[in-house]
């Protein structure tokens, strides 16, 4: 795991790739290194975290044993062994080291940019090609490892983390679209940035990029695509869909314990990490590192739950209990470590357990994407719900009902049926679900009209997808990579520790896109068939309570110890002075909440983070 940097430019020099790549040291502590061609315009810088092949001859930038090709790379490959194989079949190559990079560097020497879907793993990948002089960028296929690039006609800048890119240019200015965006979803999604022409790479993707006669030529190409993986058929055999998703998640957990230094698996006690972690123990002799958060409030504490199955596993388990005056100081540095507005505030105890995890291991398993595949979540019910025939025609009825005459609650749900006739279905149910504006609410919260985020779900399916399925497909193109995988990237990075997510494996993705939904909720039970997989490893009776999800007490905190925050960047004079909100509305909201609309949270949440990072960047 590392980061990279590197720009294709006539006017940028070495030391403004040194300056690049020292901005992202706590990626990789353990080295650095730098490629510049003053005369091909070129420049490629690398941080090292070494977790294979600890030796300083692994250190990047790499060259190709035919000395044609340099690589720079952020990730791990966990089939390298397997690709080695394939390439010395076919070409006598002296390798000169054990790790993945060379592997990788010596499939694209061989197999060209096709090599890339042989790769199973994540990584962001840079390659310069000194006789042709192109460069190649390569994202893995769901979004795990991050890549962003500033283009315009005359350069091209990336790097792992914004903070590379805006280290080299005096100003950038603000993309209004990625504002409403962020008001929206609580992230900014694909392929936007809170810059305008700083853009995130797609995932699945890979670029070739040329400088030819002063002006920058780039061509995006998808290798990988969701929507492609989608068969005409779903499995419905309960036994089958078992049998191969318990023989992929064993293959994918076995690949990524492979590793140089000591590893451990996040473990908070709900059915994904708990799958990972008693996967793992497995294919280990000595007892496996776990580590857990648990909070002072007894409503969001499920430590109890993780240690129990810590004691189950006979792991060597570590926890954290979080209490307000522990995460406060990391309130104040989210925004540092997230580069632009990112209001997922699970952030706060995914730094601290990286924390706990970093002083014991260098490398950590976690559960990601369980939910996501599986349709874990309670949006998934509302997909449903809400297409149902007698609902369909009343929902904005059903909606204003809701908001006039009910509680708290139902004050919330009444904002899920109240969805403009143009809005999507799926980002809106999102954006509710997440307590979070509609795009009817930013058209008069807005001070200037702004085209909203609206997703646009691919028509041409192999079969016709559930109002579920279809769902769970924008929370994997959007949810999962712009909000999940940036928040464990970061969070664990910031302490430099390395974070493999084998519910990821683009094996267990493409089957699990093709089971069938039925096997995914089962009456009332969500998550059917991945908990099953889970009982075959641990008895069901350690998972009968209702689950908690991985959270903080917002809505208390904002109303106690960082009721300041609200006061320092929901002021008048704040908000008028960028003037992007109509201050009124703003006021209006702020005293709703403090009156006791606690579900308003999210919205108060992501208004003022917007306002602290506006005002930390002007």
């Amino acid at each position: 795991m590392c980061g990279i940097t590197g720009f294709l430019s006539a006017s940028k020099e070495q030391k403004e790739l040194e300056k690049m790549t020292n901005c992202i040291v706590h990626r990789g502590p353990n080295a650095s290194g730098f490629f510049f061609e003053d005369n091909q315009n070129i420049g490629l810088g690398h941080r090292r975290l070494s977790i294979l092949d600890l030796s300083d001859s692994a250190n990047q930038p790499l060259y190709s044993e035919c000395n044609r090709f340099i690589i720079a790379y952020n990730g791990e490959v966990y089939n390298f062994n397997e690709i080695k194989a394939e390439i010395l079949k076919e070409k006598n190559v002296s390798f000169q080291t054990t790790s993945d990079t060379e592997v990788i560097l010596e499939a694209f020497a061989l197999w060209g940019e096709k090599f890339v879907s042989k790769l199973n793993g994540m990584f962001a990948i840079s390659i310069w090609d000194k006789q042709e002089e192109v460069l190649y960028i390569f994202r893995d296929r769901i979004g795990i490892k991050p890549i962003f690039y500033y283009l315009s006609d005359n350069e091209f800048v990336f790097g792992s983390e914004l903070k590379s890119i805006k280290s080299v240019f005096s100003s950038l200015s603000i993309n209004q679209e990625a504002i409403a965006s962020f008001l929206h979803l609580g992230y900014i999604p694909v392929p936007q940035t809170i810059y305008n022409n700083v853009h995130k790479f797609p995932s699945g993707s890979y670029a070739k990029v040329k400088l030819m006669n002063g002006n920058i030529q780039l061509d995006i190409k998808k290798y990988w695509k969701l929507e492609d993986k989608i068969q005409a058929h779903s499995i419905s055999d309960e036994k089958q869909a078992f049998q191969s998703l318990n023989n992929l998640i064993e293959s994918s957990v076995k690949s990524r314990m492979i590793s140089d230094v000591p590893f451990g698996t996040f473990l908070s006690g709900g059915i994904d990490s708990s799958l990972v972690t008693a996967t793992a123990s497995q294919f280990t002799e000595k007892p496996l590192n776990t580590f857990s958060i648990g909070f002072e409030e007894n409503t969001h504490d499920e430590s109890q739950y993780a240690k129990q199955i810590a004691q189950k596993l006979g792991t060597n388990h570590h926890e954290f209990i979080l209490s307000e005056k522990k995460a406060l100081p990391l309130f104040e540095s989210i925004l540092e470590s997230y580069d632009e507005p990112y209001a997922d505030s699970s952030a706060i105890p995914t730094m601290l357990v990286s924390s706990l995890a970093k002083q014991e291991v260098t490398m950590i398993l976690t559960g990601d994407g369980g939910d996501e595949l599986f349709h874990g979540y309670g949006m998934y019910d509302w997909a449903e719900r809400l297409e149902k025939p007698f609902i369909s025609p009343l929902k904005n009825t059903i909606g204003w009902g809701l908001q006039t005459f009910g509680n708290q609650r139902m004050k919330r749900a009444g904002q899920v049926f109240s969805k403009s006739k143009h809005e999507n279905i799926h980002n809106h149910i999102f954006s509710q679900e997440q307590y979070l504006f509609s795009n009817k609410e930013l058209s008069s919260l807005l001070k200037k009209p702004i085209s909203f985020f609206n997703y646009t779900e691919e028509e041409k399916l192999h079969r016709k997808l559930s109002s579920a399925e279809s769902q769970a497909l924008f929370d994997l193109n959007y949810y999962l990579q712009d909000d999940l995988l940036v928040k464990v990237d970061r969070a664990s990075m910031k302490y430099s520790l390395e974070c493999r997510v084998p519910l990821l494996d683009y094996r267990i993705i493409e089957l699990a896109l093709n089971i069938h939904p039925n096997l995914k909720k089962k009456g009332a039970v969500r998550k059917y068939l991945l908990q099953e997989v889970l009982f075959s490893k641990l008895p069901r009776s350690l998972f009968e309570r209702e689950k908690r999800g991985f959270s903080i007490p917002l809505a208390k905190w904002l109303k106690s110890d960082l009721a300041y925050l609200i006061d320092n960047y929901l002021n008048t004079n704040i908000i008028e002075e960028f003037g992007i909100l109509e201050n009124k509305q703003v006021q209006q909201l702020v005293k709703r909440f403090r009156n006791g609309e606690d579900f308003l949270y999210n919205r108060i949440w992501v208004m003022l983070l917007l306002h602290k990072w506006l005002k930390e960047n002007k």
